[in-house]
């Protein structure tokens, strides 16, 4: 295969940002304001809680894993604490009772992070859970829970492990998490769209506190105005999360350095962007390799789970070309066969390939945004794909699903999110051939709350299974995918709730589908 086009394009890209990051540009960029200057507080005292966001952790490793906190009394009035530096103390151990602790410490929670704390505890014994809490002053978190991973030589039995995303404020109840705080996880992965960026609407069920984020301060608030939400804290207070973006967490349907609708200049989404990116690392269990430098963020990485699983976490957004052909649903023309068009750019694509080559693990498994199966939209002989999704990046989509098949590629499953409906596809060598082999699965997850009120089946569902039949299943209701792997065996459950604008929602399993090891495509369970 042949990256010539698409690495020329993408240094007159770097090129670009360099240039705009330049100069006098950097004097307007808020996140290269002086360091607070001020005496370090070692015991403060608080007058309301000011670990009101909660605890979370992630990233679990053989020997430790992130464990995060942030400093924030008045959470919707940027914190609500002095700009100096505070000292918290943390402690992990063995029981809940947090009789035994096996590792202990303290963190400067510093305002140019917004206080918030990222510990990588290190040093702990595999596959075991672990108990955690912090404290600040006369303050103190109530106990987490969380787990490490299992060695790398070892082949656990089982991995249980949710992923779930979108999860807009306005348009309902997070019920989803109070069901999946009752399956006993050992891990959760979130893909993005954890927060939305619009202005506060009235009418529904909840409202944004202020108008449209823009600034450092905008983003920050609206993190921590989701993070009170009481199902959301409870749930990432039980096991590790992993974490990935999608567009929201900037701005709806950017691309790169590229805004949706192209109104602002290069510039300004890149100032918007990291804005955007700080806030989403103060808020969430990401290593220290993940903090932000300007607009440009790692977030993706490779996460083994012993030799059962090798999760590698994508970045569909940082590093993609623009919405070919004006964005929405377009056939299959101009930029979208251009082989310079991408979705992961030439680095992200590079070390993906290297990772899945390298894995020694039974499954790979790839937590990214958007779908990678191309869907036809469109009825009858035309055809439109959406080009926010892999189809509008045809070669690059087409170069990964033949690296599954030639490079043989140990069981590639895709989990994905943004699209607030559930789907099972089947990955195609070539999506015109749907007879053609099968060379991984995906399971697409549908939203926590992102448009309200779902159904069993959307008005073009039947369409959409007639158009593409590599789709095995299409539902339009709320909720999350639970997943259960063995070395034999991937089991995805398809949980649902049927309402999200009151609370109290049941929880339904939908549809549950299978993968059986060196057998690509999903079944009926």
């Amino acid at each position: 295969m042949s990256f010539r086009r698409l690495a020329q394009a993408e240094k007159l890209v770097t090129d670009r940002r360099q240039f705009l990051l330049s100069g006098a540009s950097l004097a307007v960029l808020p996140w290269l304001g002086s360091i607070a200057i001020g005496a370090t507080k070692t015991n403060p005292s608080f007058e309301s809680d000011p670990f009101s966001l909660g605890v979370c952790s992630g990233e679990p490793a053989a020997d430790g894993f992130v464990i995060w906190t942030r400093l924030a009394p008045k959470p919707l009035e940027g914190g609500g604490v002095a700009p100096v530096p505070y000292e918290v103390a943390w402690e992990v151990a063995s029981d809940d009772a947090m009789k035994n602790v096996v590792a202990k410490g303290k963190s400067l929670a510093t305002p140019q992070l917004a206080h918030s704390v990222h510990v990588e505890v290190e040093g702990l014994q595999p596959d075991r859970p672990y108990w955690y809490r912090f404290s600040c002053g006369d303050a103190q978190t109530k106990t987490a829970r969380t787990r490490t991973a299992p060695a790398a030589d070892a082949l656990p039995e089982k991995l249980k492990f949710a992923f779930a995303s979108c999860q807009h404020w306005e348009s309902g109840h997070y019920t989803a998490y109070e069901h999946m705080a009752k399956e006993d996880l050992d891990m959760v992965m979130h893909l993005g769209d954890y927060i939305y960026e619009n202005g506060g609407r009235e009418g529904g069920v909840r409202m944004h506190t202020e108008g449209e984020i823009m600034s450092l301060l905008d983003y920050r608030n609206r993190h921590a105005q989701y993070k009170t939400d009481a199902a959301l804290q409870a749930m990432h207070a039980l096991c590790p999360w992993l974490v990935v973006w999608d567009d929201h967490e900037v701005d709806n349907n950017y691309a790169g350095e590229f805004s949706e609708k192209h109104d602002v200049t290069v510039e300004q989404l890149l100032t918007r962007r990291a804005n955007g990116y700080q806030a989403y690392y103060e808020h969430m269990p990401l290593r220290k390799y993940s903090l932000p430098a300007g607009p440009d963020m790692q977030l993706y990485r490779r996460v083994p789970y012993g030799r059962l699983i090798d999760f590698t976490m994508l970045d569909t957004r940082q590093y993609r070309s623009d919405q070919p052909n004006g964005d929405g649903m377009q056939p299959a023309t101009g930029a979208v066969l251009d082989p310079a068009t991408t979705m992961l750019g030439i680095p992200q694509e590079r070390w993906l390939m290297k990772t899945l080559l390298e894995s020694p693990s039974v499954w790979n498994a790839m937590g990214q945004q958007v779908i990678v199966a191309r869907v036809d939209a469109k009825p009858g002989p035309d055809q439109a794909f959406s080009m926010d999704k892999w189809a509008s990046s045809d070669v690059a989509t087409k170069r990964l699903m033949n690296f599954f098949a030639e490079r043989q590629i140990p069981n590639p499953v895709v989990l994905t999110g943004d699209i607030h409906s559930n789907w099972v596809n089947d990955l195609k060598a070539d999506f015109d051939k749907p007879d053609g082999p099968t060379v991984g699965t995906e399971f697409v997850g549908t939203s926590i709350s992102s448009g309200g009120n779902g159904a069993q089946t959307h008005e073009r569902t039947a369409s959409i299974l007639a158009e593409n039949p590599f789709v095995k299943f299409h539902n339009a209701e709320r909720g999350y995918v639970s997943c259960t792997v063995t070395p034999t065996e991937w089991r995805s459950d398809y949980r649902v709730v049927e309402f999200v604008d009151k609370p109290g929602a049941p929880l339904v399993t939908r549809r549950s589908f299978v993968v059986e090891a060196g057998q690509p495509g999903a079944k009926d369970a």
